[in-house]
């Protein structure tokens, strides 16, 4: 069986992207955190959005839809 408290990937992007969607799902209550940080910070050249060497956001399994509506929303908002 699945755990719900697993980490699932909700966005990968840039440093600064990731950094504004992990503050958006925390300010709506959605514990985040981001992975591969520190490539994407000392190497940013390195970084495509959602590919290779991008920093992902990750919640745990069961804000997995609440967090992805909040993401599209942030993120299409204009």
């Amino acid at each position: 069986m699945k755990n719900p408290d697993d980490p699932v990937i909700v966005y990968a992007g840039n440093p600064v992207e990731a950094e504004l969607v992990r503050h958006e799902l925390e300010n709506n209550d959605i514990p985040a955190f981001l992975i591969d940080e520190t490539i994407g910070t000392i190497a940013p050249w390195h970084v495509a959005p959602g590919g290779a060497g991008a920093v992902k956001v990750t919640v745990a399994k069961r804000h997995m839809e609440s967090a992805r509506d909040i993401i599209q929303k942030f993120l299409y908002r204009h």
